[in-house]
């Protein structure tokens, strides 16, 4: 038996979000964002590659059929402002596009599919602050799965989702997997999102 033959099989994955509820879980959270600022007349939605971005997008879709009025939304690299460049290998820029009437003086609504330490919300406050001087800036995740390294906290979740340190949680999205699901499955120490 060759050691490839003797691997363990990949720990099973087990649902935690389905399309369905994925689906209304963006719903619930455009109508937070919608209520917390009073419509959406300066809100600009900036999501955090790569499953970030489309899910800034959807919400995008959502805000305007709740209020009847585009929001723009866009994406934020955050690459060369993560605190973990040297510990792991090289990594490709993603895009960065703001969109037009960029983000000054405007609330930015930071989109990401799980917060888990809270340093790639830091990381992306830091790209913000590259890119402009917004108003405010909130936060919209898809999963909060715990664990904060860092003192952040989410203003929208879609589904708080109490994990151990062993376990990972997978977001994919239609737009990057061909499904959308959220699945967690047991991993090693320290496995992150």
């Amino acid at each position: 038996m060759t050691s490839a033959s003797a691997a363990a099989p990949p720990p099973p994955e087990r649902p935690v979000l389905e399309p369905d509820e994925i689906s209304r879980a963006l719903t619930r959270i455009a109508h937070q964002v919608a209520e917390r600022n009073k419509g959406t007349d300066g809100l600009v939605l900036l999501g955090v590659p790569s499953r970030g971005v489309p899910l800034a997008r959807r919400l995008a879709e959502r805000l305007e059929q709740v209020e009847g009025t585009p929001v723009p939304a866009g994406s934020l690299d955050i690459t060369l402002h993560r605190d973990d460049l040297r510990l792991r290998p090289a990594r490709a820029l993603e895009r960065t596009e703001i969109p037009p009437g960029g983000v000054d003086g405007r609330t930015v609504v930071l989109v990401d599919d799980v917060l888990f330490s809270g340093r790639t919300v830091r990381a992306a406050l830091d790209a913000l602050a590259d890119v402009g001087r917004p108003r405010a800036v909130q936060l919209a995740v898809l999963v909060d799965r715990g664990h904060r390294e860092l003192p952040i906290r989410a203003d929208y979740v879609g589904k708080n989702l109490p994990t151990s340190l062993r376990e990972e949680v997978r977001v994919l999205l239609e737009e990057l997997d061909g499904e959308d699901r959220v699945l967690i499955r047991q991993g090693a120490a320290g496995a992150g999102a």
